[in-house]
């Protein structure tokens, strides 16, 4: 479910998904007591998602080249085989997991930056090459959702496919593209999804009301929560500040 920022990063507002709700203090689960021998951030002090780094691209044959952008809107071109997205004319093809979406931009690149970060490139986020494939396929997947609006019940469905997407839908995609998760699951549900605690790569905060997930340091959610832009919809956004209230998950081995 959708929910907007309101003051303090500690508290929501009925978004779209009209039920409005304040974070209730940590619940437990929320951290793991050995340290993952990756740690990807979970929180952040500032907001600012710039990068001017070195941007890769994965090309059809499996290529490494350079990332050229054409304008301002993602091309298919070197897309992968294995993306989900539609086409400029709203034909749907599969999907990194197997099923199909149908979205209303072009194909995303699958875009690639050194290191062990993930990193927001034009909207986008570029999976660090430094990550299992594993995470680099969430990544990818994730895109596809970038642009599309928030609809309660979005994804919900045996095939992952929807316009729209909500909160848990947009989680449950992601893992789809990387064959974690055969069937989508609501926030209740995350609750008690794969492994307590923070993950090494991916870490997903859900409690019964919402839900969003951290992959290598960039955060994917439906809610505009400590994200200056404001934007509703499933959107790459800055880590918050605090991640107090949520039951805390992540992939078995990630």
């Amino acid at each position: 479910m959708a929910i907007a920022a309101v003051g303090a990063s500690s508290a929501f507002a009925g978004g779209p998904g009209g039920v409005a709700a304040v974070e209730p203090p940590s619940t437990a689960g929320g951290s793991s007591t050995a340290a993952p021998a990756h740690a990807a951030p979970v929180t952040a002090k500032t907001p600012k998602l710039s990068y001017k780094g070195p941007v890769y691209e994965k090309t059809a044959a499996g290529a490494i080249v350079p990332y050229a952008p054409t304008g301002t809107t993602a091309t298919a071109a070197g897309t992968s085989s294995s993306s989900s997205a539609a086409t400029s004319t709203g034909a749907t093809v599969p999907s990194p997991g197997g099923a199909a979406v149908e979205t209303s931009t072009e194909a995303k690149p699958e875009l690639l930056v050194p290191g062990t970060l993930a990193r927001y490139v034009d909207g986008l986020a570029a999976a660090p090459e430094s990550a299992p494939a594993a995470v680099q396929e969430i990544v990818w997947a994730g895109n596809q959702l970038i642009g599309l609006p928030y609809i309660y019940g979005g994804g919900h469905n045996a095939t992952f496919t929807s316009p729209g997407y909500d909160c848990s839908g947009t989680v449950s995609f992601a893992l789809h593209g990387a064959d974690l998760l055969s069937a989508p699951l609501d926030s209740g549900e995350f609750m008690s999804w794969g492994a307590a605690g923070v993950g090494s790569w991916v870490t997903i905060f859900t409690n019964p009301g919402h839900a969003y997930m951290t992959v290598a340091g960039l955060r994917l959610d439906t809610s505009a929560a400590d994200d200056p832009s404001n934007e509703q919809g499933p959107r790459w956004r800055p880590l918050r500040q605090s991640n107090a209230g949520f039951t805390v998950r992540h992939p078995v081995g990630l």
